[in-house]
């Protein structure tokens, strides 16, 4: 089930968020390994924070493994949030603790909502196991699978990832497209993200991302061939791969010029927003190397 509404900025806003950008980055400091995790209360004092202040209609999910979900809980309980946490419930223990996640975020309703549940397929994903997750998560809830890309893998490798893809996509799950970790090979490169979104947007299905670090690709020099990806690089590649843009979706993946995004995201009509938002529905990040701050910088806020 993809989510397609797009929130835009409350009017309460000192500094209200245009609808391409909104709810768009999603916290993922908690699915860091723990040696480097951040604590709960730092997380959940910031995402707060965050999410109260000037730039807080950007912010959409916190994201969380269920293995952290009852330290979640208790510190939420101790902060005691003006209105509930939009949940992104990460699976980490197997498919069989989501009921039980599931029914302790229901049954804390003043702290928590539940969003997405988020699972990585096994590398032989079939219907069986796609209908499985569609049974424990309910239909206000969206199902976001990662199939997982074969690290420097061959050809062969590759279309397998691909089709896996495709088979979460037409069994109504939204894909889900890993852009960076804890290794180089984490990143994908520009053709395999391109022939994501042929598979994904191309067919009419949506995605989400995350490992993304930077708005904006940095340039080449500055990390080397492969590069990491940025956010705004990935929103003008969707429009472009939609039919809304000019120039090839491998271009606006390579783009390092952050002022040429922004022009074309400048240029963008309300419709063809709707459309890009509705296939690139959010992106989770960490936000301690990329500060939503870095969007303001480029104008765009």
């Amino acid at each position: 089930m993809l989510v397609t509404t797009v929130p835009s900025g409350s009017s309460a806003d000192p500094w209200p968020i245009r609808p391409l950008l909104a709810g768009l980055v999603d916290d993922a400091s908690l699915v860091q390994p723990r040696v480097s995790a951040p604590g709960i209360d730092a997380v959940v004092a910031r995402y707060l924070s965050a999410r109260d202040g000037g730039y807080g209609a950007m912010l959409g999910h916190l994201v969380c493994p269920v293995s952290r979900l009852p330290a979640l809980v208790t510190e939420l309980a101790r902060s005691a949030p003006v209105r509930p946490v939009e949940l992104a419930l990460v699976v980490d223990t197997g498919l069989g603790a989501v009921p039980k996640a599931l029914s302790t975020v229901f049954s804390r309703s003043s702290l928590l909502t539940p969003r997405t549940v988020e699972t990585a397929a096994p590398p032989d994903v079939d219907a069986i196991w796609l209908e499985r997750v569609s049974e424990f998560v309910p239909e206000d809830v969206t199902a976001v699978v990662e199939p997982r890309r074969p690290l420097g893998g061959s050809e062969e490798e590759t279309e397998a990832w691909l089709d896996a893809v495709a088979r979460v996509a037409e069994h109504g799950c939204t894909p889900k497209l890993r852009c960076g970790g804890q290794r180089v090979s984490d990143v994908p490169s520009v053709e395999e993200i391109e022939r994501f979104l042929d598979v994904t947007v191309g067919a009419g299905r949506g995605y989400t991302a995350i490992g993304l670090r930077e708005a904006v690709r940095p340039s080449p020099e500055i990390e080397g061939d492969r590069g990491r990806h940025g956010v705004l690089n990935l929103l003008v590649a969707t429009a472009r791969r939609l039919g809304l843009g000019e120039g090839t979706v491998a271009a606006a993946l390579h783009e390092t010029d952050g002022a040429a995004l922004v022009a074309e995201v400048e240029d963008m009509s309300d419709r063809t927003v709707d459309q890009v938002r509705g296939m690139f529905s959010c992106c989770g990040i960490d936000p301690d190397p990329m500060s939503i701050r870095e969007f303001a910088t480029l104008g765009l806020l």
